[in-house]
């Protein structure tokens, strides 16, 4: 049986108005949830929801996850995680991963959710809102292990001392740290923050530990520790960019043609002429732009494709417009309101993403609340 579901928090423009339609497939979601889950060799996969699951939409994503059991979830922001606690299980747990604001810990004690601990600040935070309420709070503890973004530095903890004493009336969950070059295997940085991770590890003995983002979890089972933290694998974006990607693509996009002109030989196309006709073309502008989220870097180097045939953008990228070389193909098919393809079959994200000089993360998380929005799962 297909669903066909509205988004309940981008709104979702009527089809016929729309320029473009944007599908997720959450089936394709949860069958990547489970491949890395099988990959995982034993650990928890939790699913990692920040940046409204990376663009896709977090209120049909949590529940998709959790009807494949998935009940440990992030987010990046407290927000997130608020929007999140209604979506998924009662039994879940939501780690928060830029831990406590100043004067936040209450709110996240009021919507039972866990902060992953970055600095001493934050540690000192929430002891000192578990020792107003009179009880352990639970939270994660991220360790800097050379990535030099978020975690407590081996500096800090030479400093604070004894877990026992700093972590007093703290519920610690979680040790984990975040690699920075596990989509490249053969990164040696993936080795040394490993070794790293281990040596720390040791001042936590008792504690389950996490290292393993999306491209982490094919590094191999000595990165998979007891819980990893897949993000963009979910959503199909290759986790080991030059091999195979073994994930499906979980949306589509699809633009309509708005106008289709002829041009004669010199004729310009654009802002900034930057596309200038060889002979006479036939030039279609759809209706989508950078303020879809379509980047502008793709201007001379994005394609999009019409029953098979790929057609080359000319000219600028706009904020709400594109224009392509349609030259030769039926002219039933490229009139106004017929759809072009730029995600889908014939172009995966991190093709778009390569072509404009980016990651496949950049190009997901950019897609704009424009589109008609429309959510497909075959259970």
């Amino acid at each position: 049986m297909e669903a066909l579901l509205e988004s309940a928090l981008v709104p979702s423009v009527p089809p016929t108005r729309a320029g473009a339609l944007l599908t997720i497939d959450l089936a394709a979601v949860r069958a990547n949830y489970r491949l890395l889950r099988a990959r995982a060799n034993g650990a928890v996969v939790a699913g990692v929801l920040k940046a409204d699951a990376y663009g896709l939409g977090m209120a049909h994503v949590a529940p998709a996850l959790a009807r494949e059991g998935c009940r440990v979830f992030f987010t990046a922001h407290l927000e997130e995680g608020i929007r999140l606690r209604g979506l998924v299980p009662a039994d879940s747990r939501i780690y928060v991963l830029h831990g406590p604001m100043p004067k936040t810990a209450r709110d996240f004690v009021e919507n039972d959710l866990m902060p992953v601990l970055n600095d001493p600040g934050q540690v000192h935070e929430w002891v000192q809102c578990a020792h107003a309420l009179g009880r352990p709070l639970p939270a994660a503890l991220q360790v800097d292990t050379g990535m030099s973004r978020m975690g407590i530095s081996e500096a800090d903890l030479q400093g604070l001392g004894k877990p026992a004493r700093w972590l007093e009336g703290i519920d610690v969950q979680l040790l984990m740290s975040h690699l920075a070059c596990a989509d490249d295997p053969e990164h040696p940085m993936n080795t040394s923050q490993r070794q790293r991770f281990e040596t720390l590890h040791t001042r936590f003995p008792r504690l389950p530990a996490s290292l393993a983002n999306s491209s982490a979890v094919f590094l191999g089972p000595e990165f998979h520790y007891d819980l990893v933290r897949p993000g963009a694998a979910l959503y199909g974006i290759n986790p080991q960019p030059g091999s195979p990607n073994p994930l499906r693509q979980a949306v589509s996009l699809d633009a309509r043609i708005v106008q289709v002109r002829t041009i004669a030989a010199g004729d310009a196309v654009g802002y900034g002429a930057r596309y200038t006709a060889s002979g006479p073309r036939r030039i279609a502008t759809i209706s989508i732009g950078y303020a879809d989220g379509w980047l502008r870097a793709l201007t001379g180097q994005g394609y999009a494709w019409i029953d098979g045939v790929r057609v080359p953008f000319a000219g600028t990228v706009s904020m709400d417009s594109i224009t392509l070389d349609v030259t030769g193909l039926p002219e039933p098919r490229i009139a106004p309101g017929q759809s072009v393809e730029l995600l889908g079959a014939h172009q995966h994200v991190d093709e778009v993403a390569t072509q404009a000089g980016t990651i496949g993360y950049e190009v997901l998380t950019r897609l704009g609340g424009r589109f008609h929005r429309r959510y497909t799962d075959i259970c």
